[in-house]
């Protein structure tokens, strides 16, 4: 079945406000944030927790109590579905929620592989692996053959980035171009547009996947910081790579303390306004440190969002604009017509999804309210 055009939507016309960023205060500020919760639950006060920490689950999970009561659920949560696409850090997210929570879970990782025949596997317990967007619609039979009930005693998290938009394996290159944009914008502000673009993206993409993770702690703000450090001149990708490889540099905060310390190479550098206002961020324990990166991420984003007029062929809407996943849709509309209490979950951050006051008064919403076209097929 081919994929088809289904619409214009937003991700609040089927969550609503039910939308928690990385900074872990919920879109409906009926909800608890993480201010309030912090306190209630004995955390570090503060302190933004990490999508993969314990404590971020505690927090996610005290929002969805909130939530179900919020919606008049007469149960107790006791079951927990995730619908993500990368196994490491939505299945850890996933397995932190059952371990804090004592809920029964299933998740589903999906990323569209369309050279493989179509399957869905059990990679560990409760943790299926599909490579069409189109099978999530098996979910509800896979939930009942593991005696999990879709109903008011069920929580949904639905993941947004590369899952609810821009689908991984279909989509996804539109959320990464978007980003690349905002450090082309950032540049020009910065920088005056005097960098090596070439150089920044070969080592932006290079250190991107997985096995640099320990090192960038998969932050873009910090993989572009580096990347940006490299691109100035202050270090070569075949350095930073054999370093990292060896276990000579491990982690980010080493390296931001070494670019600190080479006060003289640094001063003559175009990477100074950067770190003038990176370092400092960092030093006080902001998960975000690059401020204005992800202001220009956030309008790059929202301007990839419904950017077409009419009815676009698909194939053309996926190469050019960040489209919503109908699959995903189909699927979060059965699971709240049976009761189940769903929210959406991002870790990107606040400042790349929710507009500032300059934002507002150019007309730029929030990123979950953000209309695009919905893509898709329907489910299998």
């Amino acid at each position: 079945m081919p994929i088809a055009l289904r619409g214009c939507l937003a991700l609040s016309d089927f969550l609503g406000d039910f939308v928690v960023y990385r900074r872990l205060e919920p879109a409906d500020q009926r909800l608890p944030g993480l201010p309030v919760l912090a306190a209630e639950l004995g955390l570090e006060p503060g302190r933004i927790p990490r999508k993969t920490e314990l404590d971020y689950a505690r927090v996610v999970a005290s929002i969805f109590r909130s939530a179900a009561r919020l919606t008049g659920r007469p149960r107790t949560l006791r079951r927990l579905v995730a619908i993500g696409d990368t196994r490491m850090n939505d299945v850890s997210a996933f397995r932190n929620l059952c371990e804090v929570t004592g809920w029964q879970g299933l998740a589903v990782i999906c990323s569209e592989r369309l050279e493989e025949p179509a399957k869905l596997e059990e990679a560990e317990p409760g943790v299926f692996l599909a490579n069409r967007w189109r099978i999530l619609g098996e979910l509800p039979q896979l939930a009942a053959s593991h005696g999990i009930a879709l109903d008011e005693s069920t929580a949904v998290v639905i993941d947004i980035d590369k899952t609810a938009i821009g689908a991984r394996g279909r989509n996804d290159a539109q959320i990464d171009a978007a980003r690349v944009e905002g450090v082309r914008r950032t540049a020009a502000a910065m920088l005056g547009g005097n960098y090596n673009e070439q150089a920044f993206l070969e080592a932006y993409h290079y250190l991107h996947p997985a096995p640099f993770h320990p090192f960038t702690a998969d932050n873009q703000d910090y993989l572009v910081y580096i990347a940006l450090a490299i691109a100035a001149g202050l270090y070569s990708l075949e350095e930073i790579v054999q370093r990292v490889r060896s276990g000579e540099l491990r982690s980010f905060a080493q390296f931001i303390e070494e670019v600190n310390a080479r006060t003289d190479d640094l001063a003559g550098s175009m990477l100074a306004p950067v770190h003038a206002e990176v370092y400092p961020r960092f030093i006080a324990g902001d998960p975000t440190p690059f401020k204005t990166f992800r202001r220009h991420e956030f309008r790059a984003t929202i301007e990839r969002m419904g950017c077409l007029n009419g009815e676009p062929d698909p194939a053309v809407a996926m190469r050019s604009e960040i489209v919503l996943t109908w699959e995903v849709v189909q699927l979060t509309r059965h699971l709240q017509a049976l009761g189940a209490t769903v929210i959406g979950i991002s870790d990107k951050p606040d400042e790349a999804a929710v507009p500032g006051p300059a934002d507002r008064d150019d007309g730029y919403p929030a990123l979950h309210r953000a209309a695009s076209h919905c893509l898709g097929e329907d489910l299998a």
